[in-house]
């Protein structure tokens, strides 16, 4: 007999413990960051309703599920082929590959065994649980605790790394200690997929297409439009009201489909949000998460406290509002993606995934405020998301959104709306008091998980001496990934510890010794595999025809050089060469030099120029 269409609850334990090849029609692994990001947050939020600390880990069992959708897989020639769910699975993938490197250090107690849901041995030899030829190296790499380098590598694999980079960086710290455990046994046997089988192609391909292509549902924007023009009392102004929603959603779109809907996330979060879920079990969805969710039924529920009384009100928030701050975000995610002159700390922070910085840039603008105001209240929340961003990666803080988002909230509500010279005042005394310094960097060094913080600090620095320097300078040649050379990690100590054992007790102290960022440039690929390994004595020469971060190593880059040597006198940074050896105290005074150069990057300035304020 023919075998039927079937599904099942599966649990991750379960899916993964199989294995599963992929049809060539949907082979490409195309997360963003925000899918991982959404993902990480929806774990999170759900587990964290339930888990209490010092419970035992045998009340997870207790611990109500979560659904993550429907996978559908096809059996023929004697193997499993996922049809639709890849991009979960593969995500997942990572994230146990992520989660088992990061209980290594953990008591044996505390370890959860999974290997076995990320790749099988069977006669001597490996194979992961996603078979697809072409990515074993990567996923191999990962695996390992390796980077891989995916130049000239199709777009799956880019992808591969950039997702796993990202869970590094936006996992949340709620996880990271005791509730890892429980977390790990939560997400493998109470984390549940539906698996729909099929038996034949002609069924596999008809059940995908069922599930994505029946039944177009009215979007929440479209909801929300419904909802605002049912209540303007003229046909003419509906008919202007939906023209504008039109050409707004058209604008939106060119941004990108999800900008659709995060726009008005954004928008009504930022102006009339007051109250957010507890991080307590059983907590209810308030204000934050509502929007959030359902924003049409939201507005719909508290039309009065956003003002919405008559018919008059509802033509303002349309024509006005809708308008006005739909024109903002706009011109927050060109920025974003392109860097703006007087606008760049909204490039720099978009670039380190910082997404809730729209909120925040929008909750500082008034209805009321003109053009320039607002420019320059963007400006100052910005730079000082930017200065926050800074500091946490050099003290080791994570900037995942669940671990930032209860300290934006509450800073969104106090910078609503502000006054300009206010919000200077307010931002700047928040500087001040802030409790990550750049006396992080006293201690700061390159690990596993914070290479692109690295990286990112070190193209600041390059480009800000730089600019200072009247040099020609482009700050993304040195963060792309998307030209010949891109720019990689250096370690000006070669890994060779017998050279610096004098100086070290011991190979181990040498190793975190040398990832220190003072002993750290920007350099463009080929370099470092041409001298990487050289002495000191031979790379110094070939520096000095780097960037110049790199060329300060070298005393010609104090001879004839007037622009730099200016703003050295200037500034009082303490650059000076070292021709012959780079020795640890080198390194240390590097390290100092480099902290320096942060403090006069992100500094408080702005608030006073763009707030005018009075020294």
């Amino acid at each position: 007999m023919a075998k039927n269409i079937d599904a099942h609850s599966r649990t991750i334990r379960e899916i993964l413990s199989n294995k599963y090849g992929i049809d060539y029609y949907q082979r490409e692994y195309r997360w963003e960051t925000s899918n991982i990001e959404i993902l990480l947050n929806d774990l999170e939020n759900r587990f964290m309703q339930y888990y209490e600390e010092g419970q035992p880990r045998q009340a997870v069992e207790g611990f109500p599920g979560y659904f993550l959708g429907p996978i559908i897989i096809s059996h023929k020639d004697n193997r499993t082929y996922l049809i639709d769910g890849q991009q979960r699975l593969t995500s997942l993938t990572l994230l146990l590959i992520y989660l088992y490197h990061l209980q290594k250090e953990r008591p044996e107690e505390e370890r959860v065994e999974f290997r076995n849901l990320i790749y099988s041995e069977k006669f001597g030899r490996k194979s992961f649980n996603l078979e697809v030829e072409e990515r074993t190296d990567c996923i191999e790499a990962l695996f390992q605790g390796q980077s891989y380098d995916y130049t000239g590598k199709d777009e799956s694999i880019v992808n591969l790394v950039n997702r796993y980079e990202d869970i590094g960086e936006l996992f949340p710290d709620t996880l990271r200690e005791k509730a890892l455990p429980y977390f790990i046994d939560w997400l493998l046997d109470k984390v549940e997929l539906v698996e729909i089988s099929t038996y034949s192609d002609e069924d596999a391909y008809m059940t995908f297409e069922t599930m994505n292509d029946r039944g177009l549902k009215l979007t929440m924007a479209e909801m929300l439009k419904g909802y605002l023009l049912a209540n303007l009392d003229q046909d003419k102004d509906k008919k202007k009201a939906d023209e504008l929603w039109k050409d707004r959603q058209m604008d939106l779109l060119r941004v990108s489909k999800d900008d659709q809907v995060d726009f008005f996330k954004v928008w009504l979060r930022s102006q009339y949000a007051d109250t957010i879920r507890e991080r307590k079990k059983n907590a209810s969805n308030r204000d934050f998460e509502k929007i959030g969710s359902e924003f049409h039924k939201w507005v719909r529920d508290n039309h009065n406290l956003i003002g919405l009384d008559n018919a008059q009100d509802y033509k303002n928030f349309v024509f006005k509002s809708f308008d006005q701050y739909c024109g903002y975000y706009l011109l927050m995610r060109h920025a974003s993606s392109t860097l703006t002159s007087g606008q760049e700390a909204i490039y720099y922070n978009a670039l380190n995934n910082f997404t809730l910085q729209y909120q925040m840039m929008m909750a500082s603008i008034a209805p009321d405020d003109d053009q320039d105001t607002v420019e320059r209240k963007i400006r100052m929340v910005s730079s000082y998301i930017d200065i926050f961003v800074a500091r946490r990666i050099v003290n080791f803080r994570t900037l995942s959104y669940s671990s930032i988002l209860y300290t934006m909230f509450n800073q969104i509500k106090e910078i609503r709306r502000k006054r300009l010279s206010d919000l200077a005042v307010l931002l700047k005394q928040k500087v001040d008091t802030m409790e990550e310094t750049f006396d992080g960097i006293n201690s700061f060094y390159l690990h596993q998980q914070n290479k692109r913080g690295v990286h990112y600090l070190l193209a600041r620095i390059t480009n800000h001496i730089e600019v200072k320097s009247g040099i020609s300078s482009n700050f993304v040649t040195y963060v792309s990934r998307n030209i010949d050379k891109p720019f990689e990690i250096e370690h000006i100590w070669a890994d060779k510890y017998d050279r610096h054992k004098n100086e070290f007790n011991s190979e181990e102290e040498f190793a975190r010794y040398r990832n220190r960022i003072g002993g750290l440039l920007l350099l463009p690929r080929g370099f470092n595999q041409s001298f990487g390994d050289a002495e000191y004595k031979d790379k110094v020469g070939p520096y000095f025809a780097q960037n110049l971060l790199a060329r300060t190593l070298n005393p010609q880059c104090y001879n004839k050089n007037p622009n730099f040597l200016t703003y050295r006198k200037q500034s009082g940074l303490p650059f000076k060469p070292y021709p012959t050896q780079f020795a640890k105290a080198d390194l240390d005074e590097r390290q100092e030099l480099y902290r320096l150069i942060c403090e006069e990057i992100w500094n408080t300035k702005i608030f006073e120029r763009e707030g005018a304020l009075l020294n």
